[in-house]
């Protein structure tokens, strides 16, 4: 029997992580039916079944999950003598993946990797904008900036953004149809943009004064999936808003959108890059890592706006 070479194994690999067709191809840079092909190729050489495969489901078989138990850490191996030879270079290079949300990309990720990449020319970023919460492991990420409440016990994780303030705002002509509410409470019964999760939840608007916390589930006649996409609707009268201050700041300086319940929109702890502890951080992430660390260092952006400045964490 011919021995399988490293790139057969990888194939492997890849698929058992995935335990998907698509999105191993997709991380692979293959079309899913080469990669099904070349696994038969390797199951055949081997003579022994690796997955059981449904139109529905792709597992892992016995074999197949002695044989991934062995390969995984040698592969581990392989990938921290390969970051010790990137390590000795003047400039860190490879591919760094990131998963981020889509308000997280917009507001923070991209204009600092614009700067990152400027001054790390051999390094390639991909950012995948999710507002789903991503397993960065599973998925092959090697990094992901959430809100610190979302992140997981085990992982690493540094504050990169500035404390955040969500508002809610409305075209000064829907007041003229509605009543501007003077609590949270009062938006029940007027037009608001709901945002849908992709778990298919809604998120409940939250506010929080005097040590009192509400959420409130609001009603209207548009739902986005994007945040990002209800500053248009809410410019034309649609409905209310509740969107990141950062987003509307024009729109409010000159007057085309109002603000209102302010008092009950107070600013939050922002944005955090998070990554899993291991033996080894690649090169490039170590990179990144520390690059947005001092960004953050000189933009004192873990302090909320009238605060003092807090010892960096």
């Amino acid at each position: 029997m011919k021995a399988p070479s490293a790139a057969d194994l990888s194939i492997f690999l890849c698929i058992a992580e995935h335990l998907n067709f698509s999105k191993a191809a997709i991380a692979l840079g293959v079309s899913p039916s080469a990669l099904s092909h070349a696994l038969r190729a390797l199951e055949t050489r081997l003579d022994v079944r690796l997955f059981n495969r449904t139109t529905r489901s792709v597992a892992l078989t016995e074999a197949g999950n002695r044989l991934y138990a062995r390969l995984k850490p040698a592969f581990r191996d392989i990938a921290d003598a390969l970051e010790d030879l990137n390590s000795l270079r003047d400039k860190p290079s490879g591919t760094l993946r990131i998963s981020a949300g889509r308000a997280a990309a917009q507001l923070i990720l991209l204009p600092l990797a614009s700067r990152f990449l400027a001054a790390y020319p051999d390094i390639t970023l991909e950012i995948v904008s999710d507002d789903a919460l991503v397993d960065i492991v599973a998925a092959g990420f090697d990094a992901g900036v959430r809100f610190g409440e979302r992140l997981e016990a085990d992982m690493i994780s540094l504050a990169i953004g500035p404390y955040l303030r969500s508002v809610v705002v409305a075209a000064p002509a829907l007041f003229t149809r509605y009543r501007q509410p003077q609590r949270p409470q009062d938006l029940r019964g007027l037009p608001c943009i709901r945002h849908r999760f992709p778990s298919g939840a809604f998120y409940r608007w939250e506010f929080e004064r005097g040590g009192i916390a509400l959420e409130i589930d609001v009603e209207g006649p548009l739902v986005l999936g994007d945040v990002g996409l209800m500053v248009d609707p809410a410019l034309r009268g649609v409905g209310l808003a509740y969107v990141f201050e950062d987003m509307v700041r024009e729109e409010l300086a000159d007057g085309r959108l109002v603000q209102v319940l302010g008092d009950w929109c107070p600013y939050y702890p922002g944005l955090h890059l998070y990554y899993p502890s291991r033996r080894q951080v690649p090169a490039a992430l170590k990179a990144f890592v520390e690059f947005a660390r001092e960004a953050r260092d000189k933009s004192s952006a873990t302090s909320p706006p009238g605060s003092p400045v807090q010892s960096p964490g």
